[in-house]
């Protein structure tokens, strides 16, 4: 009986696709790789944790199970968000364990070239840089890739 081999064509990697969830943190729009993010949600009630670091906004329960919500604005040392303003938050997973990560606004899933991500130019902010793995150019504006690993790990130097 034969047996019919499919040929699979491989994108070259500079022609390869990147999808990013796009967000943004004080008028900054940002992306995180779609295949990180677990959940979008909106406005939700938040429960502080007494003696947490001042990046951690408290904690969340989504379907039963308890979520740290990193208040971005916070860990990227910006000033806080208006009282009257919104919040969302992107649920990511590290490590096992789920975050929410407190964001101004979540707008769509972008699918960029990796042929056109660069590295992070010099002129990027420290605190943007040290949590930023690189950059897209776009049409009127700059999208700063953000590094979900290095935004959880809480340090002496966050």
């Amino acid at each position: 009986m034969p047996t019919d081999v499919l040929e699979r064509h491989e994108a070259a990697p500079d022609e390869e696709d990147r999808a990013f969830v796009t967000l943004t943190v004080a008028r900054q729009l940002c992306g995180i790789p779609v295949l990180r993010v677990r959940d979008i949600l909106g406005e939700y009630k938040i429960t502080c944790i007494p003696l947490a670091p001042p990046e951690v906004a408290g904690s969340l329960n989504l379907r039963g199970r308890i979520v740290t919500a990193i208040d971005l604005r916070q860990r990227l040392r910006l000033p806080p968000a208006p009282a009257d303003q919104p919040r969302m938050s992107v649920v990511v997973e590290q490590g096992g364990e789920l975050y929410a990560l407190l964001v101004d606004q979540v707008s769509e899933v972008m699918g960029l070239k990796a042929s056109a991500f660069e590295r992070n130019p010099p002129t990027l902010p420290p605190a943007w840089a040290q949590f930023s793995s690189g950059i897209y150019r776009l049409d009127g504006a700059l999208l700063v890739v953000l590094d979900v690993g290095k935004l959880l790990t809480l340090s002496e130097t966050a």
